[in-house]
């Protein structure tokens, strides 16, 4: 496939440049926490959490809900830490942590309502899992975005990998089809669909890898999330980690891992994210991880070094 982002910043349709395309100027998230739990962890499904999840449900860089409670003051919050010199004008509010759609619609309805309110807010994104979709919670997100037309309405789900014997082991505790079934109930809803998926995951192969890439591919999403296994203090990754039952990626082998998906999807996906990291105070592998800076550099390096793009391979 033809090169298509030979004259972009980067090899690959990174969200920043679709923003941009958008509103002309550089957009931001503002990471909230809504006061939700998960069914992994109120006893529905499990207790325990997902194994790689922290204690603050993959909120740990999010606003807390307890040192502030209503989402306007942790927008506020949020927007007030970017410096007087870059301070921009639109913002995505993030419902990051734990599940954003497990809770009373009415719940919900008046925290998404609270942030698209925000004059800085240009729309929302929520994090939450295939199987806490609900027909209440479709038209609360049909409500929002009919009350705010110019405003982008975005679900994110952590689908993570497609193979069942790794959803087992990392307690995803949904099988394949209940993501499948979800995403197209968003798609006839229209409202665009962002999947998480972890790379290095254990005991999960390239070629396992790129069958992710494929199912992703074949659900025509708006964007993905290719998120790095990281490992954190007080997680049973951690435990299982200590004990020697899996290695982490080196930053070669990462690397090496992540342009082959990125060569081997379709190109319209929008990457919301090439990597990831924990709070330094927390992550204990791999520490290569905390530089992302040198992540990034490195990944752009190897792409061009390479000739490589987003949908090299992609056969459509």
């Amino acid at each position: 496939m033809e090169n298509r982002f030979k004259d972009h910043t980067r090899p690959y349709y990174a969200l920043d440049d679709y923003l941009k395309g958008i509103y002309g100027e550089k957009v931001y998230k503002v990471a909230l926490d809504g006061g939700f739990t998960c069914p992994s962890r109120d006893g529905r499904l499990d207790t325990r959490g997902c194994i790689f999840c922290s204690a603050s449900g993959s909120g740990d860089f999010s606003i807390s809900c307890h040192e502030y409670p209503d989402i306007r003051l942790q927008l506020e919050k949020g927007i007030s830490l970017f410096s007087a010199k870059r301070a921009p004008e639109r913002f995505i509010a993030y419902f990051q942590a734990f599940t954003g759609t497990y809770a009373a619609p009415e719940y919900c309805r008046k925290l998404y309502l609270e942030a698209l309110s925000h004059p800085k807010v240009c729309g929302i994104s929520i994090a939450t899992r295939p199987d806490c979709l609900s027909k209440p919670i479709f038209e609360v997100l049909d409500e929002c975005r009919r009350l705010y037309p110019d405003k982008t309405v975005w679900i994110e789900l952590g689908l993570q990998t497609v193979h069942a014997s790794t959803a087992s082991y990392i307690r995803r505790h949904y099988p394949l089809e209940t993501a499948t079934d979800a995403i197209l109930c968003l798609h006839e809803h229209s409202i665009p669909t962002i999947l998480h998926i972890i790379l290095g995951l254990p005991r999960e192969t390239p070629e396992m890898v790129l069958q992710t890439i494929d199912y992703v591919n074949h659900m025509h999403v708006f964007g993905i999330k290719l998120q790095l296994l990281h490992v954190l203090k007080g997680t049973d990754l951690a435990r299982d980690y200590a004990g020697r039952h899996f290695k982490v990626l080196t930053k070669d082998e990462y690397l090496r891992l992540l342009i082959c998906c990125l060569e081997h999807l379709d190109p319209d996906i929008v990457i919301h994210r090439v990597t990831g990291d924990g709070p330094r105070e927390l992550t204990i592998a791999p520490l290569w991880s905390l530089n992302k800076r040198d992540v990034l550099n490195s990944l752009h390096h190897e792409m061009r070094l390479q000739d490589s793009w987003q949908g090299k391979y992609f056969t459509g």
